[in-house]
């Protein structure tokens, strides 16, 4: 399986502590230049930069059709656009986006996406985390992930939590 990711999946995962999540679900990841710049290099001494740097399972891969990655940022952002521009190159199956615009846009192009909260529902699904409510909290309270209430409630509903919360 082919899965390209942009920055928010490695960055936010990285701060709730799991980003390993990723690997277990599909092993190898490729970060677009511009992921790996963002999270990497200008992300240095920030969550998510020493992890991802040291994750042999993460590949750095070079967009090649630059004219769509510049008409893709008038819209996104570099690491997005270039996420979009080498999943739609390699044939990717699937490219992890959280930012609406982004998915909206891959959705457009006819890209199958899955952002943070899909993973940890894959991963709940999966056994691999006890509490999906315990992990969307630190999302939203720690990586200050937003999300609105009603997908919290319909999420935990899902997988078969029930949230205290209205």
């Amino acid at each position: 399986m082919i899965v390209i990711s942009n920055s928010s999946a490695l960055i936010n995962l990285v701060i709730i502590g799991r980003l390993d999540l990723l690997r277990e679900k599909f092993g190898e990841i490729i970060v677009p230049q511009a992921v790996w710049q963002e999270v990497v290099i200008e992300g240095a001494g920030k969550p998510g930069a020493k992890e991802v740097e040291r994750a042999n399972w993460i590949r750095v891969e070079e967009v090649t059709n630059k004219p769509l990655v510049q008409l893709l940022e008038q819209k996104l952002d570099d690491g997005e656009s270039e996420a979009i521009a080498l999943a739609l190159e390699v044939g990717a199956d699937l490219v992890l986006l959280d930012e609406r615009d982004a998915r909206d846009t891959a959705e457009s192009l006819g890209l199958d996406i899955l952002g943070v909260i899909g993973i940890l529902i894959w991963a709940k699904k999966k056994g691999l985390i006890l509490s999906l409510q315990d992990e969307l909290d630190q999302l939203r309270n720690v990586a200050k992930f937003r999300f609105n209430d009603e997908l919290y409630r319909r999420v935990l509903a899902e997988v078969g939590e029930v949230s205290g919360k209205q």
